[in-house]
């Protein structure tokens, strides 16, 4: 890469650094310490951990490898803000998050202040960020990843309360509500021997690639994502009530926790209500089922005659027909995919490998992105993935048959 060149990529890349470190900070606009302290559940984190883990990525992975690195702003954070990555050293328990009221939120966006100085400074040097700036799109892409985690765990952390308070008057999931208001219908896929996963081309996680083969018979796909007035249909069929529509661990998950709606469903004198991000609202049946495990869209789908896409003839059917309704910006969608690597996955060397290989075991693959998933956070190849009872992600589904 020339001078020139050299200097046109930082450029770019430091306008995304502040474009997407400042709209982690508009998520918290209006809200108070106390809201950004809360953790309602080992899942969910603290909005205000999630403001200092991400600073603490950039703090240890890309500050930390520069020849001369800065002293760390303060060195227990080191083990505070530390997620999951074994190979850096200790890490706080995840279910304790909401015990740190120290350092306070005041103290957190210093932190990020600060990190954020000594970034600027790196980004403003394109000679020496050159050999970082993977490391630094890695960032920023993990940040856009914490930034729905933001918006799912604080609609968690606030439907545990009686008051049910609202983020904002406006949110994601009402500019999606009247998404699915069309006929389902299917389009058809002639399958064969296809190509799925990243190229080379643009910014992808490790366990998108290598992009590899796959056969697939013919399929079907469905024209929308499923709704809530289609999932009522199920539910008044007496559908949390029949064993032969779930998976084994489905209805012993149903069974032992009363699950009998979707999460944040709530029905009170005959009339559905639903909660937000907005509070409490009517069940808009128009918009897409949302909030649904694994194993509730699953049943669904036998409920309907049909069944889950696999990963692959999802993947497929949105290079082949990208006018599909819904793939993204609506919800994430089930497959009937494990997660595993694809042929001749390795992670990356070092503590980053930590990123997504070692979680390949005993998850789900979903697919698309979903109304709360940061702009520009999206691609055919992305691969999400939970275990089969969550429900807390903005996840639903679309249903699939063979040809």
């Amino acid at each position: 890469m020339n001078h020139q060149a050299r200097e046109s990529a930082a450029c770019s890349l430091e306008f995304s650094y502040a474009q997407t470190r400042a709209y982690s900070l508009e998520l918290i606009r209006g809200l108070s310490a106390e809201d950004c302290q809360l953790q309602s559940m080992a899942d969910a984190s603290p909005l205000k951990w999630h403001l200092a883990h991400t600073t603490w990525f950039f703090e240890t992975f890309v500050l930390g490898a520069l020849a001369s690195p800065p002293a760390p702003v303060d060195p227990r954070y080191k083990v505070l803000f530390n997620s999951y990555y074994i190979g850096v050293g200790e890490r706080h328990l995840r279910a304790e998050r909401g015990l740190l009221s120290r350092p306070s939120l005041d103290e957190v966006l210093h932190y990020r202040q600060q990190v954020d100085q000594q970034m600027q400074r790196l980004l403003g040097n394109p000679q020496q960020l050159a050999p970082l700036a993977d490391l630094v799109t890695l960032g920023l892409q993990h940040e856009q990843q914490h930034q729905e985690l933001m918006l799912t765990d604080l609609k968690h952390h606030f439907s545990c309360n009686p008051l049910q308070p609202a983020w904002r008057d406006r949110t994601p999931e009402q500019q999606s509500a009247a998404a699915t208001a069309r006929h389902r219908q299917y389009r058809a896929f002639a399958g064969g021997l296809c190509e799925i996963g990243a190229t080379e081309n643009g910014f992808s996680y490790d366990n998108e690639g290598p992009r590899h083969r796959v056969w697939l018979e013919p399929f079907q796909l469905a024209e929308r994502n499923v709704s809530n007035g289609d999932f009522l249909a199920f539910i008044a069929d007496g559908g949390y009530q029949r064993p032969e529509l779930w998976l084994s661990d489905g209805w012993d998950w149903v069974s032992q926790q009363g699950v009998a709606s979707p999460l944040y469903w709530q029905h009170a004198d005959q009339k559905w209500q639903a909660f937000t991000l907005a509070g409490l609202q009517p069940l808009n049946h128009a918009a897409p089922l949302c909030h649904v495990s694994l194993y509730e869209a699953d049943a669904f789908a036998r409920w309907s005659g049909a069944r889950l896409p696999t990963e692959a003839e999802w993947e497929h059917a949105a290079q082949s027909a990208p006018d599909l309704a819904g793939l993204f910006g609506e919800v994430w969608q089930w497959t009937n995919s494990a997660y595993l690597p694809y042929p001749g996955y390795q992670p990356a060397a070092g503590a980053v490998g930590e990123y997504n290989g070692k979680f390949m075991i005993n998850q789900m693959v979903l697919r698309g992105n979903s109304c709360a998933t940061p702009a520009g956070h999206s691609r055919n190849t992305y691969r999400n993935f939970f275990p089969a009872a969550t429900q807390w992600q903005f996840s639903g589904l679309r249903l699939a048959r063979d040809s």
